[in-house]
């Protein structure tokens, strides 16, 4: 091929992506971010009311529509509580774990656009100071964000502008290290997206037609289960491209490509699903296929919530989900190598 997959688009389109806040529900700054990309490729971005973006490349079998799912947001938290003594108690956007966020850098974004850092820390913050420093359970009980601002009251806090509801990010602290090993927050699923920006970009390269029509799309709220809930009426199929685990069950691996036959609430489509894996084996990818626990995706939701479509899913194998997170960009390739290969034959 004359223009195979860019490994540097790939991480140049991960970094990017991931250094734009997009917790839950919050949309204002990557909206833009993905006109811009879909403009660079040649293509418009259409929403729908819940902002779900789509990128719609016609296929030569233009009866067919299928969709490959990519969600936009990330974890992070709101503020439900202000202190007398001006800290920010919060409230979690998706599945937070607090144990892994103490000591983060988290940025408060206010609704008419003013931003402050802080750091988010236990209440028994100090072992100096408190006896249950080192035993205490962090969780939104116990934890809270005390403000890089000279603040030591309610009132302090509320005259800058902050208030209860405003959307709270964590700093990504995006790494690769020279032999490969990306470590991150929210490689879950800013990296999926990558991976989808980047296969429209070798097809468009390559004159590549997809055998049927493919729309990207990239929601906001897969984190909180109801991404994919909405499936727009002409889609057959909802691939969703999402992070894979990695534990004691699972045959996968950050240098692997992972098909996902299960997830916590249903099997995928089998007929699906054995494509995947038949369209893998032809294209000799480094893939597993694994069941996961504790695990959904959209096209499960999409399921869920009574939409007519076939639902599988795969992406790359990620260590410390909902952390910060690491995997290899190896699989970040297998997975658009699938993607890319399976489009042309789906």
């Amino acid at each position: 091929m004359d223009n195979p997959i860019s490994q540097e688009y790939i991480l140049q389109t991960m970094r990017e992506f991931i250094e734009t806040p997009s917790p839950v529900g919050y949309y204002k700054e990557t909206i833009p971010l993905l006109e811009r990309y879909a403009n660079e490729l040649g293509y418009q971005v259409e929403f729908d009311r819940k902002k779900t973006g789509y990128i719609k490349v016609p296929g030569k079998d233009t009866d067919r529509t299928i969709c490959v799912g990519a969600h936009m947001d990330t974890l992070g938290l709101i503020v439900r509580r202000i202190d007398k003594d001006g800290m920010i108690r919060t409230r979690n956007l998706g599945g937070i774990n607090y144990n892994n966020i103490e000591g983060e850098t988290a940025t408060i974004v206010t609704r008419d656009g003013r931003r402050y850092t802080g750091l988010v820390t236990s209440q028994s913050h100090s072992v100096h100071v408190f006896d249950d420093a080192r035993t205490l359970e962090r969780n939104e009980t116990s934890m809270m964000i005390i403000l890089d601002e000279p603040v030591t009251s309610e009132e302090d806090v509320r005259s800058l502008g902050i208030r209860h509801g405003d959307t709270i990010y964590l700093d990504p602290r995006f790494t690769v290290t020279p032999n490969g090993y990306i470590k991150s927050r929210f490689i879950d699923d800013k990296a999926c997206v990558a991976c989808a920006l980047s296969v429209i970009k070798y097809m468009k390269e390559n004159n590549i037609t997809p055998s049927c029509n493919v729309w990207f799309a990239f929601p906001y709220y897969e984190e909180i289960g109801h991404g994919g809930a909405y499936v727009p009426p002409e889609i057959s199929q909802y691939i969703a491209l999402d992070i894979a685990l990695i534990g004691p069950d699972y045959d996968g691996g950050e240098d692997k490509v992972s098909i996902c036959a299960k997830d916590n609430f249903s099997p995928y489509d089998y007929d699906l699903t054995t494509h995947l894996i038949e369209v893998a084996e032809k294209n000799h990818l480094n893939y597993a296929v694994d069941i996961f626990y504790r695990y959904g995706t959209d096209a499960n939701a999409a399921i869920r919530s009574g939409n007519n479509v076939q639902a599988a899913a795969f992406g790359m194998g990620t260590f410390c989900s909902h952390g910060v997170e690491r995997t290899h960009i190896s699989g970040v390739m297998e997975t658009a190598k699938l993607l890319a290969a399976f489009l042309q034959e789906a």
